[in-house]
């Protein structure tokens, strides 16, 4: 795992202060985000693949812009997530009419992958609550248990979703992820990061997807599971050829 300098002077005052009082869930996702280069992805251009699309996002100024593309060139169809939330979609170039039903759903679907690509950049969003429950042991090493809900209020359609989040006590890396779901019959998944990179600075990670056999155990209970073998793995979650570019050359 990789942390730059700035990360552990951070890291070291905020301890140093704290004496022996453990960091807020609050602290401990600050220093997520920045052991993760938020400071680089808060202004910066960052494309990727992701299974059949190109993804682009672009964040300046607290803006933010998120493209799906079904080629690189993004000339066949191209969808658009504009900073106000309105969707639109262009095929070669031509604004394509599309109900307001189906724009919700594409809309949340490009703004799904670009949160998950990134994270924890995205944590600190005013509709997202983080909670401190406790500390953990996966594979030998020590991590904050954050949970993390949402406001019903800038939250999206699915803000009564929970979620875990695994962070180092060490190096502040997001390792691994849970959280439930409600649409779609509803369910509980598991994320293993793996396949760790960083791209001028932000770091990227692909994800093991794994499901429990229960639909809603408590989201505590999913890393003694995964180190006792009882989770399904039911894909990978792999992000192609990621680009960083940062602003205003972006």
């Amino acid at each position: 795992m990789k942390v730059t300098l700035n990360v552990l002077f951070l890291i070291f005052t905020l301890l140093s202060c704290q004496e022996s009082k453990e960091p807020s869930a609050q602290e401990i996702v600050d220093l997520a985000i920045a052991s993760a280069g938020g400071d680089v992805i808060e202004n910066a251009s960052i494309h990727f693949k992701f299974r059949d699309y190109y993804y682009r996002a672009r964040r300046e100024n607290g803006l933010r812009t998120f493209e799906r593309c079904t080629d690189e060139a993004c000339m066949a169809q191209q969808d658009i997530l504009k900073p106000d939330g309105e969707f639109v979609r262009f095929r070669e170039s031509v604004n394509t009419p599309i109900p307001d039903s189906m724009k919700t759903k594409y809309g949340n679907s490009v703004n799904s992958v670009h949160y998950f690509s990134v994270l924890p950049y995205g944590l600190n969003d005013p509709a997202v609550t983080k909670t401190y429950v406790d500390k953990a042991k996966v594979k030998g090493r020590t991590y904050h248990r954050i949970k993390v809900t949402f406001a019903q209020e800038g939250g999206g359609e699915d803000y009564d979703d929970n979620y875990m989040y695994w962070i180092d006590t060490e190096d502040y890396s997001v390792d691994y992820l849970a959280y439930n779901y409600q649409v779609n019959e509803g369910g509980t998944r598991f994320r293993e990061a793996y396949n760790e990179r960083f791209v001028n600075g932000v770091r990227f990670v692909d994800y093991n997807n794994y499901k429990p056999a229960e639909q809603y155990p408590p989201l505590t209970a999913l890393d003694s599971l995964f180190e006792n073998n009882a989770l399904q793995l039911l894909s990978k979650i792999e992000l192609e050829n990621p680009e960083v570019q940062v602003c205003p050359e972006c």
